[in-house]
């Protein structure tokens, strides 16, 4: 593994981990249990992966057809797409809140 795919498999996961962090970190409630993983979350860190996969695929090949002649590095390409992915995802979040479908539920404590 070179240096350059570590860095994008690196931030790749981070990415993810800051996704479900933010977005776990939106149903804490003091006291009210654990939250766990509701079928809307299934499709919505599905969604996810599946956009993070696409951008380390397809991120290099649209750069290189949008900026032929830049040369830009393929490491570069993807880190920014993980990042914009980041901040599509917290506008698919508030989206799925205003129509009242929850990523995360939360389970009662048990005494």
């Amino acid at each position: 593994m070179t240096a350059q795919v570590a860095i994008e498999a690196g931030s790749s996961l981070f990415f993810l981990g800051m996704i479900w962090l933010r977005t776990r970190l939106q149903y804490r409630e003091r006291g009210a249990g654990t939250p766990r993983l509701a079928p809307a979350g299934r499709i919505y860190f599905g969604a996810v992966v599946a956009t993070l996969v696409a951008g380390w695929l397809l991120a290099p090949v649209l750069g290189r057809l949008f900026w032929p002649a830049t040369g830009i590095n393929p490491t570069l390409l993807r880190v920014v797409w993980f990042l914009a992915t980041y901040y599509v995802f917290i506008a698919v979040h508030r989206i799925l809140q205003s129509r009242g479908a929850a990523v995360f539920r939360v389970t009662p404590a048990r005494d």
